[in-house]
């Protein structure tokens, strides 16, 4: 197995509190992980634990992910859902975090502030594992940095164009990811939507080190050139008002990853998306913004999500794998 044995016994909450050795390790236990399952092989390494999922965000992906790999490693999970949980309500983060860490070997927060995973962390006594919060989405870069590897079969100094929203969990846990291993990071979108300026220092610093290199673009034309992968996000988050979606439209529009756009790039780019992704008629939210707004698709066209330069599904999948090794990695001495 990878030898990941300086995770031990920690929390994992952002891709800036781990090494880049620490991050190869763990996509190199992932890699293992994955080929096990495929093969059949059983991989109980966590047999007999027990860990808490606390999702005040509900999710398809983050929850099927940690559940199975969960059932993988021989744990069972309890899942709290956003009914389930009393944290921050009728109990303190502090009481939460002391309670479960004295019946749970572990726990999953994906909600709100990153401040409350931190705290979940510091009194639990126990790894918590960040699903997502306002600011990060760690795992998910795991997952697309698995992708990556086993499509491109490096990582190092590929670029990656983020087109939209640049503000949030996923464009600031890809810049960060980006400068810790040595990827060429473009943040496509209108300078209003730019990542926060104290983050964009703190990636600099870590990219003179590695080699990686920061862009802020507002001219998609130019930021796609010569791009290996497209990744965009959908253009308002979990939580935001409805009220945002005309100012999103209005702003993001030009930003949408379409056909001319992929052209633009090349044959050899890649599209990704950490889902799910209004690029189609098939939701009730993206029906209701084409009846208002006369959109067939918003952040990507279906031409696009459907086509052979498309690795969404190998992306998704590689939660799972890559959710498995962090807990593995902080659960079990592998």
């Amino acid at each position: 197995m990878s030898n990941c044995s300086s995770l031990y016994r920690k929390s994992f909450l952002k891709l800036l509190d781990l090494t880049a050795d620490e991050i190869v390790g763990l996509l190199d236990l992932a890699s293992e992980l994955k080929t096990r399952k495929k093969a059949g092989i059983p991989h109980k390494l966590c047999d007999g634990m027990n860990i808490a999922l606390i999702f005040e965000k509900t999710s398809t992906r983050t929850r099927c992910a940690f559940e199975v790999a969960a059932s993988d490693l021989g744990m069972h999970a309890t899942y709290l859902d956003p009914s389930g949980s009393q944290i921050g309500k009728k109990e303190s983060i502090a009481d939460t975090a002391r309670v479960l860490g004295r019946m749970y070997d572990g726990i999953e927060y994906r909600g709100y502030g990153q401040d409350i995973v931190e705290s979940l962390a510091k009194y639990a006594g126990v790894p918590v594992w960040n699903g997502l919060t306002n600011e990060f989405h760690p795992t998910q870069v795991l997952a697309d940095f698995l992708t990556i590897l086993e499509h491109f079969g490096s990582l190092h100094d590929k670029k990656l164009v983020f087109m939209g929203d640049a503000r949030y969990n996923m464009a600031n846990s890809l810049m960060v990811g980006c400068a810790k291993m040595g990827l060429h990071f473009v943040a496509c979108a209108p300078e209003i939507y730019f990542p926060n300026p104290d983050l964009v220092r703190t990636c600099q610093s870590l990219a003179q080190e590695t080699g990686a290199t920061l862009t802020f673009e507002t001219d998609p034309v130019k930021a796609v050139k010569d791009a290996d992968v497209i990744y965009t996000d959908v253009w308002v988050s979990m939580g935001e008002p409805q009220e945002v979606w005309a100012e999103r439209i209005k702003d993001l529009r030009p930003y949408q990853v379409n056909a001319s756009l992929m052209s633009l790039a090349g044959s050899k780019a890649v599209f990704m998306h950490c889902l799910p992704a209004f690029h189609d008629l098939g939701t009730s939210i993206g029906r209701e913004i084409h009846d208002t707004f006369g959109l067939d698709a918003m952040e990507v066209t279906d031409d696009v999500f459907e086509s052979s330069q498309s690795i969404v599904f190998n992306e998704a999948e590689n939660r799972m794998h890559t959710i498995k090794a962090v807990m593995a990695a902080t659960l079990c001495e592998v």
